[in-house]
Order: C-alpha cells, then structure tokens, then sequence
C-alpha cells in the first residue's frame, strides 16, 4: 500500500500541472518534517520529495556529472527547468557514476576519497576499536567505508545541499569519524567543536557560521543544551550519535525532526539501493564533483586571547597533510594507535585521517583511562599534547618516589647517569642545538667531539643496566614502541630530556589550526630535541623582524611567517582578520617569536640546520617600563620543574616586574614542609610558609633564567577547562588569568 500510494503522490508532484492543491502540498512537506519516530524507508521519502528532489542515470555532460531519470509520466520527456545539485567525493562515490570516473586509487580530490584507497588495500583489518561508548564498537576497513557512505547518503536522503554548513559537536567516538567524513563526502561543511565547550559559545559557533542543522553526540548533551542552545536555534533537523531518542527532553524540541545514527545510516544503505536499481523516478539530478579548493570544514579556534574565529580549511589544505605526514610518523599497515584527543582539533584530525591510509588500527580511550589502555593496548604511538607527557613524566615520578629507599636511589641515580650519557651523545651525534652562526674551530670540535665519545662509552654500560632494571619496567606500563607525536602547545625541555634517557622516543611538531595544521616536526631519526623540526614538504618559514618585517637571518629571533599548501582559505565572515594575518603573497603570520638554526657543515649542531626552534607567543611578551621583552613560557617551563607547583602563568606587574598565579600542589607542600619541620601544631602549614617554600622553589629552578619572579598569588582552584581557564585544547587562556592578577 506505501509503494502505490507513494506512487500516486509521485505521480502527482512530477506532473506539469499537479493535482493536489498548493496547501495539500505543504502539509504533505510538513509531515515528513515531523520525524519523531523512526522514520519511513528511504524510498518512501525519496518519492515524498518534491520532484527536482530524486534523482537517476548519470552522464557527463560539459565537464559536470549528471543524474538524470525517465519521467514519471509519458508527458514528461524533457528535463527539468531546476534540477537539484548535488555534490560527491569523485573516488569514494564513482561507484554511483557510470563508467566511474577516471580516477585511480590514489587520485584523491577530496578528503572522503581516502576511504576508497583504505577500504581496497585493507579491507578485513580492523580500523577502529571504541571500547567505551555504548554499543563498544570495532570496524573494518570495509565496513568503516560503508558506514560513511551510508551516513552521507542518509544526509542527502534528509535534504542536506552542497556547501550547507551543519554543526557537529561530539566528542572522540568511531560515529564522530563517520559522521564527519559522511558530511564531507555530500560537499557539506561541517562546523565543528566538542562538548566541553560552554553554551554560549557553541550557539555563537552556530549562529556565526549559519549552520542548517545539528549533529550531537548524547542525550546527555542533548539535554544540557536544550533550554539555553536548541530553543534558541534555527535547525532542519538534528542528529543523536550516541544514545536512545527516547532519553532526549522532548518540549524543546518543537517539531524539529529528530534522527538517530542508525536512522540516517539506515536511509543512506535504502536510498543507495533505490539510487543504485530504480529507474522509475522522474527527475533530473545534477551531480558536480568536490573540488581541491572547495571548503571542507569550518574550525573555531579555542580563543586563547579572545573570541573564536572560524578558519576556512579546504579539502586541498588537508588532503596537503595526508599526503606528507609519513615522513615524520612513518606507520605501516598493523600499527596500533592510542586516540584521545578531541576530535576536532586540527591536529588530531589531520594524523587521524593521515594514519588510515596506512592501514593502522586506532584505539579511543580517554584521560581517564589513558593509563589502563597504555598498558592494556601497547601502542606503537600515541597523538597527544604536552599536558600527557607531562601527565606521564609525573606519574613515573611519583612511582619512582613511592619505592623503597634503595630502589628510589637506584633508579634515580641511573636516570641522571642516563642523561649524562644522551648529553654527550648529542654532542658527537652533531645534535647540540645553536643560534651562534660562527663555525666553531676545528681543534676545539675535536676535542669536545673525542671528550664525548670517551664519557658516552664509560656511561654506556650503566645505561644498558637501566634499561634492564628500570626502564623496561617503564616500557610495559606505557606501550609507546615507536613514538609519542607531541604538538598543540610547547614541550618542556626536562620532560624531552627525561623520555629521551630512558628510550621512548618523543618527536614535536609545530602547527596551528590555520595551517591544518603541521608546519614542521621532528623526524624520528632526526630528533633534535629543543626544536620542532624541519618544513613539511612543499612549506617555507621565515623568520621577520617584529617592527619592520625584513626577513631575518638564521640564528636570529623574529616573528615566525608560513607559506604553503595547508595555509587555510581565511577567516569566515572576517575578511579584516584575514587580511592582518595573510598577506598578497600567500605568507601567513603565526603570532608566534622563533629562529631557525644556523647551517654549520661541522660542530656538535652540524645536523641541527634549518629547524625551527619557538620560543613563545609575540602577543604573550611582557614588555616592562625598562624595554625589556619578557616570554612567559620560558619562565613557566622552568618554575613548572618544581614537585610543589601543579600549574604556574606568569603575567605582568605594573609592567614594571613580573608576577605569577600559582596552583600549588598542596600535598607535595606538606610534605616538604613536615621534612623541614615547619608544620603548626595541628600539622597544618601558614600561608606565609606556603609562599616562602614556593619562593624557594621559584629561585632553585630559575636560576638560569634572565629574570626573576617577583610577586606571587596563589589560586586554590586550578586551571580547567571548566572555570574557563583553559582552553578545550588544553592551552591557558591568558586573557583570564591576567584579569585575575
């Protein structure tokens, strides 16, 4: 009865003269609108749209691909005045186009025509493993590829158009990759961010980059954002990912359809079906194939200074990182990767997309589980941020320090011995990193370069013993066989230096979301550490004078400018923003004070030319009365060493001195005070006390620093992405903390 009765509708919506009257007609539109419910098949709803809505047989005419059917009714022979438009990933989908489309398995245009090349070269391996969302999920390669297909297609089926923007705010999961690959693959632009992101923000996020739709990933969320988000928005429809529909608050909902993950997945399988066997439908659809340029993604930046700003990355901007990664992570078909980042930071992102091609299998965990799941998975590598080496370097600490008296000797003693012996490899390895230009005399090399060799190979065997007595120990409890790729923020030197001794390699790489987002990083044999590694293929950097801009040479600290293929497309709606950062010739201003390491032929920095070393953030520079230039990081990264600090920002003081906010951390505070005897009666510490001992601290781990700190505050509360302190990407707004100062 559906069919017939589907049919007769058809009939009527296709004819020159339709039968049913104009508010037949909007009513019939508003019903399918009102999808509470699972929905009807695709079919039905295919043949419930309006006629330039279907579609059939593809052509190629002029260059553009084309859909076109036979008419629903002899009379209607020719084409349609206003056929729809509709866009594919040309490799992905050449299975729709007749003849295909002449491209080969590598030929990527768009970034979804990855999934054809993994899903051919890999297609039983398992891609993904999500052990905790409900259902836990494990898919192939084959079937990741479906599912996107399937999920794009289900987007078309609901009336999503090209270059429509939708909303995707989700956290880390196997159906946030699919959804956003499936929104890709129909030429839509996702808008995305996640869900630790306030209220306020994310509707600005909507209404600012007018977004058509929303895709959310639980009934919880659901839930949070129902009075002060969805009431408020405009939306065709919306998206559950995770979760029953049944759970959701209902009132707010106010007639917007609502689907589930299986919903739409569901409708792109029957509507793929009905695309791929049908020829009854009178319509004409125009299929133009994604383009290079064409706007993938819209990425709001985390605001570290002020309000986000939405940056425009085309499909050339990331198909530029897939193509050029390997030379820095260089995975093979097998290799187990630990995903916790949110997924819509650029640089999760752009390494997650690069490692499917290589047909790696990914395991999502969390920060709650990281620990769990570095023992449990044994991963080859892990994408994180500084914060996590930090995480780790202070876990291994407190183990260390919780072991017996002898064993905590032992193990320290070793790890210094172990640095001893990286310190001197660096030099004979010609790895010492430089700005001083001038070559060093031959003599003088010489005899640094036979001193280190004679230290490394007295220190060589004591580390060969740590390695067995105490590092091994270390590699069991947190995988990481490979490499741990660090970016999205600085990492401190004692923590490089640290995972360097005891043999886990840790490369750093350098990017921002508007250059999607690697510039450079490490190689793993090429690992020179205090930098962030040579260009990506195909980038140039230089290094500019912060006043007049003339280029700089090697050695010398400037502002750091990029040009290349990844540099985004803009700002969206900001075309003044753009232009301060973009200039005519394609350079992009990073914001960021660098300098790039003199080439020396010979000398222990002999392999360190050419990288690119930072130093901080020209718009995080204190500038005191006296002209001086202050980088906070470089003071934070030392006064950070200490056991008694949990989180430190350094921020001007009248711009006279410099002062800093301080999160101590009040337990290793106790104990250094009941050590020193200084506790009150009812073992509790005086402020006063509390300030002296961190002054102590302040001045022991900066002594090699050009300045000193002078007035401290201590916070109670740490910096969170909650309290607003810290970015969801984990960096500090400073902004917030100086107003707190």
């Amino acid at each position: 009865m559906l069919a017939s009765s589907a049919s007769g509708q058809m009939a009527a919506l296709c004819s020159p003269s339709p039968t049913l009257p104009t508010a037949s007609l909007l009513l019939l539109r508003r019903r399918r609108l009102r999808l509470l419910h699972p929905p009807p098949s695709a079919a039905a709803l295919l043949l419930l749209l309006p006629a330039r809505r279907r579609g059939r047989h593809h052509h190629r005419r002029g260059g553009v691909l084309r859909c076109d059917a036979a008419a629903a009714s002899p009379s209607a022979g020719s084409t349609l005045e206003n056929p729809v438009r509709r866009k594919c990933s040309p490799l992905l989908e050449s299975a729709l186009l007749p003849g295909g489309n002449g491209l080969t398995t590598h030929d990527w245009m768009a970034v979804p025509d990855i999934w054809r090349t993994a899903a051919e070269k890999y297609a039983d391996r398992v891609a993904l493993v999500d052990p905790y969302h409900e259902p836990p999920s494990e898919l192939t390669y084959k079937q990741l590829e479906q599912e996107i297909l399937d999920f794009s297609q289900g987007l078309r089926a609901i009336g999503v158009a090209p270059d429509e923007k939708i909303a995707l705010f989700a956290d880390n999961s196997c159906r946030w990759l699919v959804a956003d690959q499936g929104i890709m693959a129909t030429g839509a632009i996702n808008v995305v961010r996640g869900t630790r992101s306030s209220d306020e923000e994310l509707f600005q996020i909507y209404t600012h980059s007018e977004s058509i739709a929303l895709v959310v990933d639980s009934p919880q969320f659901f839930n949070r954002l129902a009075e002060s988000f969805i009431s408020r928005i405009n939306a065709r429809f919306i998206v559950l990912l995770w979760g029953e529909k049944s759970c959701l608050n209902s009132e707010v909902v106010n007639g917007i359809p609502l689907y589930d993950f299986k919903d739409i997945t569901q409708l792109g399988r029957e509507s793929r079906n009905t695309l791929r066997h049908s020829h009854e439908q009178g319509q004409q659809v125009v299929f133009e194939t994604i383009t290079p340029d064409d706007v993938a993604t819209l990425i709001y930046t985390s605001g570290t200074s002020g309000t986000p700003k939405g940056v425009m990355l085309t499909h050339r901007n990331l198909l530029h990182q897939i193509k050029n990664l390997w030379d820095f992570v260089p995975a093979v078909p097998g290799d187990r990767f630990l995903s916790m980042l949110p997924p819509w930071h650029a640089y999760e992102r752009a390494s997650e997309y690069f490692i499917f091609t290589y047909g790696i299998q990914q395991v999502y965990t969390t920060v709650k589980y990281l620990k769990e799941d570095l023992q449990r998975y044994q991963p080859q590598y892990i994408v994180s941020v500084p914060l996590v080496y930090e995480i780790l370097y202070s876990s291994i600490q407190r183990q260390i320090s919780s072991s017996s008296t002898a064993r905590k000797f032992v193990a320290l003693a070793l790890i210094k011995i172990s640095l001893l012996y990286m310190e001197a490899k660096r030099i004979y390895e010609g790895t010492v990193l430089s700005n001083n230009p001038v070559k060093p005399s031959f003599i003088v090399y010489m005899v640094n370069w036979l001193s280190a060799r004679i230290v490394a190979a007295l220190l060589w065997p004591l580390h060969n013993l740590a390695k067995t007595l105490v590092y091994k120990k270390i590699h069991s409890a947190i995988g990481i066989s490979k490499a741990g790729i660090s970016g999205g923020g600085s990492l401190p030197m004692h923590v490089d230096k640290f995972f360097e001794a005891i043999g886990v390699k840790v490369q750093n790489g350098y990017g921002l979301t508007e250059t999607s987002p690697v510039v450079a990083a490490r190689r793993p044999f090429c690992n020179v550490l205090g930098t962030v590694g040579h260009p990506v293929k195909h980038t140039e950097i230089k290094v500019v004078d912060m006043e007049t801009g003339e280029v700089l040479p090697d050695g010398s600290k400037g502002v750091v400018k990029v040009r290349g293929p990844q540099v985004m497309k803009g700002y969206y709606k900001n075309p003044s923003a753009t232009n301060k950062v973009l200039d005519q010739e394609g350079w992009f201003d990073t914001g960021d004070i660098g300098w790039i390491a003199p080439h020396c032929p010979t000398g222990p920095s002999r392999k360190c030319g050419g990288m690119l070393v930072l130093e901080g953030r020209a718009k995080d520079t204190i500038v005191l009365t006296t002209g001086e230039n202050v980088e906070p990081a470089e003071i934070e990264e030392a006064a950070s060493r200490s056991d008694l600090i949990n989180q430190i920002v350094v921020v001007g003081q009248d711009k006279r001195r410099i002062g800093a906010l301080i999160v101590p951390n009040y337990d290793e505070v106790l104990a250094t005070a009941k050590r020193k005897s200084i506790l009150d009666g009812n073992n509790e510490l005086a402020k006063d006390k509390v300030l002296n001992l961190l002054y102590d601290e302040l001045r022991t781990w900066m002594v090699d620093c050009s300045f000193q700190i002078g007035p401290i505050l201590i916070v109670d509360e740490p910096f969170t992405v909650d309290n607003g302190l810290l970015t969801p990407t984990l960096k500090l707004r400073r902004d917030k903390t100086s107003l707190s100062f």
